[in-house]
Formats: C-alpha cells, structure tokens, sequence
C-alpha cells in the first residue's frame, strides 16, 4: 500500500473519533425536568466596532437594546429543512408520558340519615302491647305517617291517640298522621290480641312520607308473653337407656362370656389328665418293677369345641345388636330432615334461612328484614319512562325492605336476584323502573351498600293475576344461599 494511501485512511479515522467525541456533549444527559424546561430566547451578539484610531474621540456608548419578544414559531431565515434538522440534532427528546394507570375505587359515602329514626319496644305485659318511639333529628318540621303491621291473625284492642286501624284483604294495620317539630319525638302506643296463648309476635314498625309512599326509617319488635315459661326442651336419653345400645351390649357381654366359659373349661380340663397319668403309674401297689412298663398307645381324643347351638346363638346376637344400631342411626337421621324447606337456587355459599315478616334474617353478607308489602288493583302496574308495558290486569306489589350490610367491606346487589315467588311456583324479579321511580329517580343497585351501613327502601314487583306473592327470596350475591321471607 503507497504511503500515502496509508495516511489518508489514519486521517480519515482521526476525523472520526472527534466527530464522535463532538457529539457525545449534545445526548441528553441532563435531568428530565431540565431537558423539559422550555429553552432561554436566543440573544444576538451585537455588532463588532472596531477600536478607534489615534487622537480620534471615542463615540459614546450606544444605549442597551431589549431582547427581542420570543414568539412562538422560528423566524424564517433560510430554508425551512435545514432549521428543522439543526433543532433535531441538538435539543433532546422528551421522555414519553407514563403508563396510563387504573383509577383507584372511590369509597362507598354511606346515605345521609334519615330526618325521622323509629323505634319500636315490647312491654312485658300479659297481653301483647308495644311502644313506637318517633323522633325527628332535622331543623324544620316535618310531615310523617307513621304505620305499624299487625301479626296474622291478630287486630287492635288499644290504640293512641290520633290513630286508626285499617285492613286491606288479609292484612291489619294501625296509621297516625303526625307533625312532628323540630328535634322532637314522641311516643305511640298499640295493644294486640294474642293468636295463641304464649305464642310469640312480631309487629314491625314504619315511618314515611306524608303521602306514604317512600319510608323514613323502620323497626320491629317481637313480644313475648310474661308469664309464659319457656317450652320444655326434648332431651335425649342417655346410651345406657337406648333399646339399639341395650342390645348390642348384651350381644357384646354373651360373647364375651361363652369365650371365658370355653377357655376355663380347656384349663381345667388339662390338669386333671395329668393326674389321671400319675395315678396310673402306681397301680402295682407301690412297689415298681425293674424294667420299664411297654408304652401302650393312647386313644386319640378329639378336641372340643364349643356347641354349635351356643355360636349359633351368639351370631345371632351380634347380628340383631348391628342391625338395630344402623336401623337407630338412620331413622334419626330421616327425622332431622327438615322437609319444609325448599332448596334456593346457586346456593353455594352459606344456609338458606326462611322467616315471616318482620324478623330479621341473615345470610351471607347481608341481613334482611321486610317490613311491609301492599299490593294495588288489577291494573295498577305503572309503566316507567323507557320500560316496556306491563302485560293487561297486571299491578304493582311494593315491598318496604331493610337492608344492612354485615361485612366490613362495600358488597353489591342486584335487583334481578330479588324475587317473589307466586302461586304455582312461578317467581317474578323486581321491576327496576318502578323502583327506581319509587325512589325518586334513584338507582339503589347502581352503588354497592356502604360496610356496615344500613338502608331502608321500597322495592317494586310487577305481578299478574289476583294473589298476591306468597314469599320472597332476597339475596346479596349469585352464590349466596339468601334469605325467604313468608308473607302473611
């Protein structure tokens, strides 16, 4: 290779390393909030004068001139292309935005309290009484009708003043229509006929509007009689008084006693042979002989066993003992069934626990408890803005229903998993336009219950025919076993 060539290639390579070690100052090794920052206007040098001659005077100062006002496109100066890639090359990309990151759940607000809180409490009389307490917490007074359930079966001996009783079909109820003022209460009283000497009731409690139509609050009491002892509880016998344990331990005490027998009579069978044989070697009076007597063979006894009348009867024994004891076993095990209740569809988590209306149930997550159900005429069923129509004679059967959530966390629900159950077994879900209108435009399953919140609110079914629903099924979850409610 000519000399030359060769310098020209380590000229070359030269070049190259300081073009590198020129552009390695432009990478954008600042901070990110520096490299984001928005870059200084540029100033432009002033012009260079040169130094004046000898014995020249020395012009005065010119005055400071103000930077130009940045604006907010480059000043076209040359070409658009070279500008473009001179700001490419020397200033730094700006990082990329993050990663978009999910919005974290925003927090159930528990409802507001109601403005009217009810309480209900027995008294402990002989005859069922009850004590509604109606309080209103607000700032201004307020309109409330206030309604109490009567048991099935029962109707009103005494009643406060100002109220009344009502009945609608097979239902009784008591009403007052009351002012309450501001931060007052007041104390409502009702006395019942008892169904049945003894016999526990249940008699919930409701405040609502003035129209009567949306609920306040609710509660509920069950009265129980004074003088009534407690029922006797059945007791179960002790083992050593059961028929099936009886027999198999006698079964047990045979066998064990035909097994002593048989092995004390081969014990005491044994040394009697062997006395027998020393008895026989002094038959000559005593005096021996001096050879050995010829040893004669000796039958061959057969060996005993026990009677076959007495295994016999021991195999009986033991047999009849079994067979009673699995018999027992299982005819309690029948007779814990309990063939009224009725198998709840998807219940795979917790029991399903039916009540009447009024008492509190409890399942998985939620408690539940129905105050109150109404139904309208033949062709009452309402149809809601956007809803399909409801089918001819249908009507609307409103369900007052308190709802508080047991767990610690916020827990949905879901209105097509409400159900009233018809004759004939046929069921219906809760209409949610009409409930949603019947809480003033509210969605109440649009929101999950707040943890350890509780709410009382109207729930609508749209029903056909002449009978009312017969019970209904509530439930928190697709796999909650829920709760059904008998209604009167």
């Amino acid at each position: 290779m000519p000399a030359s060539t060769r310098h020209h290639r380590a000229l070359a390579v030269f070049v190259h390393c300081l073009g590198i070690l020129a552009a390695v100052p432009a990478l954008p090794a600042a901070a990110p909030e520096a490299a984001a920052a928005p870059r200084p206007a540029a100033v432009t040098p002033p012009p260079t004068v040169p130094p004046p001659a000898a014995g020249t005077p020395r012009p005065a100062a010119p005055p400071p001139t103000a930077a130009p006002p940045a604006t907010t496109g480059p000043t076209a100066v040359g070409p658009a292309v070279p500008v473009a890639a001179r700001a490419t090359s020397a200033e730094p990309t700006p990082p990329s935005a993050p990663p978009a990151v999910a919005t974290p759940t925003r927090a159930v607000v528990p409802a507001p309290p109601p403005p009217v809180t009810v309480a209900v409490a027995p008294e402990s009389s002989p005859a069922p009484r009850y004590r509604i307490h109606v309080r209103n917490v607000g700032n201004s007074p307020v309109d409330t009708t206030v309604r109490q359930e009567l048991p099935s079966g029962s109707s009103a001996t005494a009643i406060s003043a100002g109220g009344r009783s009502n009945r609608s079909g097979g239902s009784a109820e008591v009403t007052w229509r009351l002012r309450l003022p501001a931060h007052s209460s007041t104390t409502l009283g009702t006395a019942l006929t008892a169904t049945a000497p003894g016999q526990p009731l249940t008699a919930p409690a409701c405040a609502f509007t003035s129209d009567g139509s949306r609920p306040y609050d609710c509660a509920t009491a069950t009265w129980q009689a004074a003088a009534a002892a407690p029922a006797a509880e059945v007791t179960e016998a002790p083992p050593w008084r059961r028929y099936p344990v009886l027999l198999a331990g006698l079964g047990i005490l045979l066998l064990i006693g035909t097994v002593v027998t048989w092995v004390w009579r081969r014990r005491r069978r044994g040394p009697r042979v062997t006395a027998a044989a020393l008895a026989g070697g002094a038959a000559d009076g005593g005096r021996g002989t001096i050879y050995p007597r010829p040893a004669t063979p000796s039958p061959r006894r057969r060996r005993r066993t026990p009677p076959v009348w007495l295994l016999v009867g021991g195999a009986v024994v033991v047999l009849a003992g079994v067979i009673g004891t699995a018999g027992w076993t299982a005819t309690r095990q029948v007779s814990s069934i309990d063939t009224q209740k009725q198998p709840t569809s998807g219940a795979w988590r917790g029991t399903g626990v039916s009540g009447p209306m009024g008492v509190p149930l409890r399942e998985s997550a939620f408690e539940f408890t129905v105050y109150r159900m109404t139904c309208g005429a033949a062709g009452s069923a309402a149809t809601a803005p956007g809803a399909s129509a409801p089918p001819p004679g249908a009507r609307s059967c409103q369900a007052t229903v308190g709802v508080r959530n047991l767990t610690g966390a916020q827990q949905p629900w879901h209105g097509q998993l409400q159900r009233a159950y018809l004759p004939g077994n046929r069921w219906v879900s809760t209409d949610e336009s009409a409930t949603r209108a019947a809480n003033l435009g509210r969605d109440v399953f649009a929101n999950p219950v707040a943890a350890g919140s509780r709410v009382v609110l109207p729930l609508v079914f749209t029903v056909d025919g002449r009978d009312p629903p017969r019970q209904l099924e509530l439930r928190s979850g697709v796999f909650s076993a829920g709760v059904r409610v008998q209604m009167p």
